[in-house]
């Protein structure tokens, strides 16, 4: 399995595999047909709290995964079905940041490599 990360307002391309939107909330301006998603893992998104206290602050990446992971952890049901979407060869963890490299699919990866 291999796990990629790509912003949702870029070109869905055939190497993306599965699409897989990983934000609790809808992209804006984002049409669900120009989307093509396979599955949107709202559950195994980082909860309203979370995101409001990130607020993509570089220096808050280091709590920000740890509290994130901790949420995961604690949502079962919410990995599970995640696990159970993502694709046995490509699968693409779709986010709707400008941040590119510190966000909740950049950590969401991370974890989903190292948990298993």
């Amino acid at each position: 399995m291999t796990l990629k990360t790509k912003r949702i307002y870029e070109e869905p391309t055939k190497s993306d595999g599965r699409r897989i939107l990983v934000d609790r909330l809808w992209p804006r301006g984002m049409a669900k047909e120009v989307a093509r998603i396979d599955f949107w893992a709202r559950r195994a998104a980082p909860s309203d709290a979370l995101r409001r206290w990130y607020k993509h602050e570089p220096q808050k990446w280091a709590e920000f995964r740890r509290r994130y992971f901790a949420e995961l952890e604690s949502n079962p049901e919410a990995l599970s079905e995640l696990r159970q979407n993502v694709g046995t060869k490509v699968t693409t963890l779709l986010f709707s940041s400008r941040e590119t490299r510190l966000n909740n699919a950049t950590a969401l990866k991370e974890f989903l490599e190292t948990d298993g």
